[in-house]
């Protein structure tokens, strides 16, 4: 990766996001709640470059592309799911109406599946197979610890700065300069 930055970055800002949540007041309409969602933000907004970069290293290009695309709709839908938290925390004036809004959002047909619980799985998807699929420029353990740090923060909220640095960790080899894309070897 030309910067390195986004690699570690971008996880870094989930597992701050992580950290924020846990503090007394963080999810109710307050500060904290704006603060966090904001680090989420731009975490996630920091997964472009990394995706990119990993669609670099990937020598099978149709797969590349698709992967690409699953997880790039994935982030997008998991950034319209945080915007739409932040929007909550600036438009209620306190936790009840905090839970009135989310509920007038999400009882929209649609709202919940496409930015609450079926499209952004389709980030982590993407990422993990983005990483299988750069196995030659990315170590084995990459893709384990992504699925692990996967696993962890969809059990328990509460887990996603441990899971946010296992994604840091993960992550890491793509802050060495990577070598051309490896072409698929025709018989």
């Amino acid at each position: 990766m030309r910067n390195h930055r986004p690699a570690l970055t971008a996880p870094l800002l989930i597992g701050l996001y992580g950290a924020i949540r846990l503090l007394p007041g963080s999810k109710e309409p307050e500060a904290g709640w704006l603060l966090g969602h904001a680090a989420l933000l731009t975490g996630l907004l920091l997964f472009v470059p990394v995706l990119l970069e990993l669609r670099r290293r990937v020598a099978a290009r149709l797969l590349g592309r698709v992967a690409l695309v699953v997880a790039g709709t994935g982030l997008a839908a998991s950034v319209g799911q945080t915007l739409i938290d932040l929007w909550v925390g600036v438009a209620a004036v306190d936790k009840a109406d905090q839970h009135r809004l989310f509920g007038e959002i999400q009882d929209v047909p649609g709202v919940l599946p496409v930015f609450y619980t079926v499209l952004p799985t389709l980030f982590y998807l993407g990422l993990l197979v983005l990483l299988c699929a750069a196995f030659r420029q990315v170590p084995l353990w990459s893709p384990l610890l992504v699925l692990a740090a996967t696993v962890l923060m969809a059990a328990n909220l509460d887990l996603m700065t441990p899971g946010a640095l296992l994604f840091a960790l993960a992550l890491r080899p793509l802050t060495v300069p990577a070598g051309p894309p490896m072409r698929p070897v025709v018989a």
